[in-house]
């Protein structure tokens, strides 16, 4: 069940300044909670009080990334109510400035939290008293994972130099905004068409959002202006990890021109990351190469994308 328009408003309206970024992906195994970590690592090496978040549900990992051992009070311990706030599951990384909210481990069903566990989940996420919120989210399309991705203020999708997770990677961001357009509407026959639509082989011949829109207008003019400025207001980041060439770095130029040819977003390119040896080497000993390989090109990359990303700047298309 998606978020409804008053339930995504009281998510949104507990925080003024405060900013939501989340690192999703299509698929695993691309570098997400490693990218997750290191800007939050950098982040909080700028002054800013951060929080990250791990969100992969069943499956975390975002503390062995930042060299910590499994936190004794995890997400879970909210979700089954055994600690009252989100605060009580913190953990010191260490680093000034740092705490991570550990994902819920061992909990087999919280990949499929309920619906009311999951608003109440995402409200007190965005009530934390902090600068930025970092979310690393678990890969799929799944509602859950899509509804996490969707809360944010920074949206950023990482990719990998390989054929499955640029398709795995656009289409996650196509279902992200099926699902928005879906929550932003209480009528149930759009809501129907919107389901519709997310089957590419149905038989109403909607193969895009475009299409859709155009669908609806004929039938309600005001919900498709609405649908506009839901399409206008999601604006993902792509982020190209593990870059070994120019022909690599153009991957984000070309998701970029995909999403507003084929999906009508505007999307944006915030940056890439090249492979190096120091980044798995430092993973391998436990540390985050951050700290433990500050002059490498992949750190540089971190430092310049955690700056633009906190000014809204992308790579220029010429880049």
């Amino acid at each position: 069940m998606a978020l409804t328009v008053s339930e995504t408003l009281s998510v949104g309206s507990a925080a003024k300044q405060r900013q939501i970024w989340s690192v999703g992906g299509g698929k695993g195994g691309i570098g997400k909670s490693l990218i997750s970590a290191s800007l939050g690592w950098q982040l909080a090496r700028m002054g800013q009080r951060v929080v990250v978040v791990d969100a992969d549900l069943g499956g975390a990992n975002l503390h062995t990334c930042l060299g910590l051992p499994v936190p004794a009070r995890t997400l879970a311990d909210f979700i089954q109510r055994r600690l009252d706030t989100l605060e009580e599951t913190l953990t010191e990384t260490g680093v000034p400035g740092l705490r991570l909210l550990s994902g819920a481990g061992d909990l087999l069903t919280a990949a499929n939290i309920k619906h009311l566990q999951k608003v109440r989940v995402l409200k007190k996420i965005r009530a934390l008293d902090v600068d930025v919120v970092l979310i690393d989210i678990g890969a799929g399309t799944s509602f859950n994972i899509l509804d996490f991705f969707l809360i944010s203020d920074v949206s950023v999708l990482t990719v990998v130099p390989e054929p499955s997770s640029i398709e795995n990677g656009y289409r996650f961001i196509k279902g992200g905004l099926y699902r928005r357009l879906r929550a932003a509407t209480k009528h149930e026959g759009t809501r129907r068409l919107v389901e519709a639509a997310m089957d590419p082989k149905n038989e109403l011949g909607l193969r895009t959002p475009v299409d859709l829109v155009r669908r609806v207008e004929a039938e309600d003019p005001e919900t498709a202006a609405l649908f506009r400025r839901e399409m206008g207001a999601f604006q993902p980041r792509f982020v190209v990890n593990e870059v070994r060439s120019e022909r690599d770095v153009a991957i984000g130029h070309q998701l970029v021109a995909a999403c507003k040819r084929h999906l009508g977003l505007s999307a944006s390119y915030a940056g890439f990351v090249h492979f190096e040896d120091a980044v798995w080497q430092a993973a391998r000993r436990r540390r985050l190469f951050m700290a433990d390989a500050p002059t490498s090109r992949a750190a540089e990359e971190i430092r310049r994308l955690a700056r633009d990303l906190l000014k809204g700047e992308s790579l220029g298309a010429g880049y």
